[in-house]
């Protein structure tokens, strides 16, 4: 019985992160020039409102390598990773940046259902 429900478990979170990754949208790769792209600093990974499409105000601004924990963020929300030297961002499922499924190039961005997201994680 514990096997079954397991398997059961692991494929939902399967399903659910294919379905996330279904209904995101990718932005244009953004070049490394030291520019501002759509109000996020260059250094910076940034979150948009809900439903804000394209993004132009952003309500987080994360400027440093470590896990951000995230609160109040549902439905379909842009995020930007505009940082420098190619750093990544990760979206985690779990608090303090664990149970991550999805990294983000630097220059690069999606739009995603951020309902599961619990937290993110910028790294070089």
């Amino acid at each position: 019985m514990r096997k079954m429900f397991r398997a059961a478990a692991a494929a939902a979170v399967a399903t659910v992160a294919a379905a996330v990754m279904t209904v995101g949208s990718t932005a244009t790769a953004q070049a490394a020039d030291g520019t501002p792209w759509a109000g996020c600093s260059y250094g910076a990974a940034c979150i948009y409102p809900e439903n804000q499409d394209p993004p132009t105000t952003k309500t987080h601004e994360f400027v440093a390598y470590g896990a951000y924990n995230l609160s109040n963020q549902y439905g379909m929300h842009w995020i930007l990773n505009n940082q420098y030297d190619n750093g990544k961002v990760d979206l985690c499922y779990g608090y303090n940046g664990t149970n991550c499924f999805h990294t983000l190039q630097g220059g690069s961005g999606i739009r995603i259902d951020f309902t599961p997201i619990n937290s993110v994680v910028l790294r070089p």
